[in-house]
């Protein structure tokens, strides 16, 4: 800490504070209005920070910057930090949440029938695919389709559709999602970045900003459906999702494992505190066939889907088998050309209930 003697004010602390950034968004704290309250006594400086949310994972780095750049200061012996969240006006007014009128630069210009949110609670049982694969079969069953990734730190719809690296284009409208060969519009964070390798280390406000944008100001045009592929668990992102978007329904996704199926019910919970409907469950890498024999394996163990939708309440829509070929064509962008023999029944249901709603 500082050397005794000085008196130090609260101009000075300040000045001290310009310089030190938030992590996240590289602004100066002091920009951002992240500096709530200053108070000094004697050589004992007590600071009020408002984050942007109180579960920021950078809290504590934020923190050290503070205590280091106060503590530097002559007349400082000891810096307390005492943290809060930032009110939702203060959080528009640094551009983190839009205003509520604020409907994005192309949303008057879209028309948009029904929006199907794909949900598992849980990573690694397939959701990314079976977003893929329905968009796929409601395109081929004649509807205009488009998906939005809403997995924006992990996404990989782009690698399943496009066989070479492809980028959003501009128009008077707004931003242009970049279509399959087959027509299927897709976005996602990796058609804006200017490497698809590139991190994105963002905190919950940004990813949610981003999520309302994908929403907002891209120029869907005209669609039947469009299909967004939500990143696991109940975050920050599947949340605004719920609330921001006119979802029609969610498909939840789970795998045989008891650890799937406890955290898929943790999913349905999520969307029936925010009154969601659901339309219904699908199991993924429920067997595998052995192409010689025809004989069903279960390498994940005995399903529990059925029983997992009866205690949710909503209908068991099918099994997808193991298949080789599904990583294959989605390594190679070809999602498009994969058969899919065993989707087309739940993609036929799936399109029945919601074209009831």
């Amino acid at each position: 800490m500082g050397r005794q003697g000085k008196l130090v004010t609260e101009i000075m602390v300040r000045k001290a504070l310009q310089g030190v950034m938030d992590p996240e968004l590289h602004k100066s704290l002091i920009d951002l209005g992240m500096i709530r309250k200053v108070d000094i006594d004697g050589n004992r400086v007590r600071i009020t920070v408002a984050l942007t949310m109180m579960g920021c994972p950078l809290k504590h780095q934020i923190s050290d910057d503070i205590k280091k750049a106060v503590g530097a200061l002559e007349g400082v012996s000891e810096v307390e930090i005492e943290m809060t969240e930032m009110t939702d006006e203060e959080k528009r007014r640094i551009g983190l949440t839009p205003q509520k009128d604020e409907e994005g630069t192309a949303a008057r210009f879209n028309k948009v029938g029904k929006v199907i949110a794909v949900m598992s609670g849980k990573g690694g049982v397939g959701k990314s695919l079976v977003s893929g694969l329905l968009a796929v079969a409601l395109h081929r069953a004649g509807k205009s389709v488009g998906v939005l990734d809403a997995d924006i730190t992990g996404p990989s719809i782009p690698k399943m559709f496009f066989g070479e690296r492809q980028h959003a284009l501009t128009s008077p409208f707004g931003l242009v999602p970049p279509e399959s060969k087959t027509g299927i519009k897709v976005i996602s964070i990796n058609v804006l970045l200017p490497d698809e390798n590139q991190a994105v280390i963002w905190r919950g406000p940004l990813i949610s900003s981003a999520i309302r944008q994908f929403w907002g100001d891209i120029y869907w045009g005209e669609l039947d459906y469009l299909i967004v592929d939500l990143p696991p668990g109940t975050s920050d992102a599947s949340l605004t999702v719920m609330q921001s978007l006119p979802i029609t329904g969610i498909v939840l996704v789970s795998s045989p494992q008891d650890l799937a199926g406890m955290v898929v019910r943790k999913a349905a919970d999520m969307a029936q505190q925010t009154n969601t409907p659901m339309l219904g469950l699908l199991e993924n890498m429920s067997y595998f066939e052995c192409p010689d024999t025809h004989r069903r394996y279960e390498v994940f163990g005995p399903s529990h889907a059925e029983e997992t939708a009866r205690l949710i309440g909503v209908p068991f829509l099918g099994r997808l088998p193991i298949d080789p070929q599904i990583a294959i064509h989605c390594d190679s962008g070809r999602v498009e050309d994969l058969a899919a023999k065993e989707f087309a029944p739940i993609a036929a249901r799936l399109l029945q209930l919601a074209e009831e709603l």
